[in-house]
């Protein structure tokens, strides 16, 4: 077995290091998400906590790890007689990413359920992690149906395995730890709420600490078991720390005051629901245990709320997650107690010590990372035009407000990574018909099968009640759900589209439906083209909040290279294709159907359109034309990609005119519509 790097060695992440300290010693508090860049100890530091947790007390023989003090009277290996049972080590279950529905919830054998009437339970994930760790890296990568899994774990602190009617259950309450890099996308928000805190990690600047990682890193490397021992000292002590911190945690008293300031800094950062009051609570007493104390201070309040609400209070995937120090510090110093009053009192603070009540708050930075920034951006009177800049480029406008849009999908029936917005043959979801399995049943299709067993019965010799059932009856139910697509956004960012209310109500659009991706859980791209060339703002990612930070700054201006674009696009779908070939593309082209620059621009974009339409490619094109005179020219680019054409206002969902939802349904109208106009 791999000796762990030393909790204690870890250079630097302190906000890190007390998230994960402050659950191990009340794991009540739920869990840690670590957000972060690359290589930045998240990993390590997880993996590293374990070997500090104290034993757990476990009945011997039991695959659930039930407490002998008060046994799951519904524990699938019981019921348990109460007794002193054995010690074993706490445990960290790491959940892959790509692991089945049946690895996390634990498996069922069909086959004897349906012949013998027993239940044959072979436990998960799920139930290894239960007194213990889940530990979940790159967890916004996970699937939808694993997700959905752990929410109801989680809420309900039980595993529940249902196949056909027989069902087991089995405690499952664990702590949830999860790292992910934003830059890959972000999580869904009901899982997001489920993690207590949340921590920012990036690598130090600083050069002597940057060697001090790489030194201790090197050391480790090249003698592990040397380097853990002349660590044990600190990791014996920090793990007596976490045990006096757990024993001292029924003591801590939560007074009325520092209740106060929780629910006024809850009401005054705007948190959805009352989950985050809940945890910030138990955060500042497990914060006073740690630091040895039996009283909550207005300083276990301010931590608690810098570690509990930035997740919290987002509005939409790309809101930058954060917390405004300085609104925080003025909402603690309004709601906190009134001091007593002192006839001497000590200038250097109160009896409290820094951080008490009655320091001042710090002085707001200028333009800090976390204040406002709607003044930051570049900005012209209301409908002027955008000040323009050197080489007819001119300066970036900002998007126009988000708005719900209408449902677009993919045509046919696809077979892509799980998602919600086009029809595919998933494992979850509405049952279609039957098969044979192929490998290992997970979704048994019950007639199917006893309609395949029941002919063989007198010649299997039934004699009872129960049904003979072999291997070769069995039938693997065939389900349609919904598929992730890749949504391909190419915007026209030509001097045709750069009316400052034009441009930021295309942007507003494209966000709109960035917004819709991220619900969906496409991945998305980026292509623009303007003046004589087309670029790749953005290759296909899952971080829709990164596409979003592109559109922000797009520049715009020049000629209109459409033919360009496209065939850009073209490129990036091909590359796409080959690294991830089950996944269908919709490609949604932002322009106004004019062409500039180069001999007959107009045909070289008819052809570079047909090139879709001949690989099968679903497309929408959202006609941005404006003003009295419309030229029809997006329509008839709609026609040659044999896709459909939209206006701004069809996008919205409570537009009065109609989008049909598949977008099949129009290629043929456009296709139509578009050659009778030509």
């Amino acid at each position: 077995m791999t000796t762990p790097f030393p909790f204690t060695a870890v250079v630097g992440q302190d906000d890190l290091r007390l998230a994960l300290l402050l659950n191990a010693v009340s794991p009540a508090v739920g869990g840690v998400l670590v957000r972060g860049e690359k290589g930045t100890a998240k990993s390590t530091a997880v993996r590293a906590l374990s070997a500090l947790l104290p034993e757990v007390a476990v009945v011997a023989g039991c695959r659930f790890s039930c407490d002998p003090a008060a046994p799951d009277p519904a524990c699938p290996d019981g019921p348990h007689e109460t007794g002193p049972g054995a010690q074993r080590p706490a445990r960290m279950v790491e959940l892959p990413v790509g692991a089945s529905e049946d690895r996390l919830v634990g498996a069922l054998d069909i086959e004897r359920a349906l012949a013998e009437g027993v239940k044959a339970f072979e436990p998960g994930l799920l139930a290894d992690a239960h007194r213990g760790i889940l530990y979940v890296d790159e967890v916004n990568l996970l699937h939808d149906h694993l997700v959905d899994l752990l929410l109801d774990a989680a809420a309900m602190g039980a595993s529940y395995v249902e196949r056909e009617g027989v069902s087991v259950r089995h405690a499952a309450r664990f702590l949830l730890v999860g790292t992910m890099n934003p830059e890959e996308g972000e999580l869904r928000p009901q899982l997001l709420d489920r993690f207590g805190l949340t921590v920012e990690v990036a690598a130090s600047r600083e050069p002597d600490q940057r060697v001090e990682v790489v030194r201790r890193r090197l050391a480790y490397d090249d003698d592990p078991e040397g380097f853990a021992t002349r660590w044990a000292d600190e990791e014996s002590s920090v793990r007596a720390r976490i045990i006096a911190a757990r024993a001292l945690l029924p003591s801590v008293r939560l007074g009325d005051g520092a209740l106060r300031q929780i629910a006024a800094t809850c009401a005054a950062f705007e948190v959805d629901g009352m989950r985050a009051d809940i945890v910030m609570a138990r955060t500042a007493t497990a914060l006073a245990a740690w630091a040895g104390r039996t009283d909550v201070l207005a300083e276990d309040v301010r931590q608690a709320a810098l570690l509990a609400l930035p997740h919290r209070r987002r509005r939409n995937p790309f809101d930058a997650p954060g917390l405004d120090e300085n609104k925080l510090d003025e909402t603690l110093e309004e709601f906190a107690e009134p001091e007593p009053e002192d006839d001497d009192p000590d200038p250097d603070g109160g009896p409290d010590g820094p951080g008490g009540g009655g320091q001042q708050p710090p002085e707001p930075d200028s333009d800090g990372p976390q204040g406002d920034d709607t003044g930051a951006r570049p900005e012209a009177g209301e409908g002027g035009e955008p000040q323009p800049s050197g080489s007819g480029e001119q300066q970036p406008v900002r998007a126009s407000e988000p708005f719900r849009t209408k449902a677009l999908s993919v045509p046919g029936i696809g077979e892509g990574a799980a998602g919600r917005r086009s029809r595919a043959r998933t494992e979850h979801g509405r049952t279609t018909g039957a098969k044979r399995p192929r490998g290992a049943l997970t979704k048994l299709h019950l007639a199917a099968t006893v309609q395949a067993a029941a002919p063989h019965q007198l010649a299997r010799g039934r004699a009872g009640r129960g049904l003979v059932v072999r291997r070769d009856d069995l039938r693997q139910a065939t389900r349609e759900g919904r598929e992730g697509n890749l949504v391909l956004f190419v915007v026209d960012a030509s001097g045709s589209m750069a009316a400052r209310q034009r441009m930021s109500a295309v942007k507003g659009a494209v966000l709109s439906l960035l917004l819709d991706a991220y619900q969906r859980r496409d991945k998305v791209g980026l292509v623009t083209f303007r003046g004589s060339a087309a670029d790749v703002a953005l290759p296909p990612t899952s971080s829709v909040d990164a596409a979003a930070v592109r559109l922000e700054s797009l520049p715009t201006g020049g000629r209109t290279p459409l033919a360009a674009g496209l065939l850009k696009a073209h490129d990036v779908l091909r590359v796409e294709r080959l690294r991830d070939p089950a996944r269908r593309a919709l490609v949604v082209l932002v322009t106004d159907g004019r062409a500039t620059g180069g001999p007959e621009p107009v045909a070289l974009a008819g052809r570079a359109a047909r090139l879709f339409a001949a690989d099968g490619i679903a497309s929408v094109v959202v006609d941005c034309e404006s003003g009295p005179v419309r030229l029809g020219l997006a329509g008839q680019l709609a026609g040659e990609l044999e896709g459909t054409a939209v206006t701004l206002d069809d996008l919205r969902a409570d537009s009065i005119a109609g989008l049909v939802r598949d977008v099949q349904g129009n290629q043929g109208r456009s296709g139509s519509s578009s050659r009778r106009a030509a």
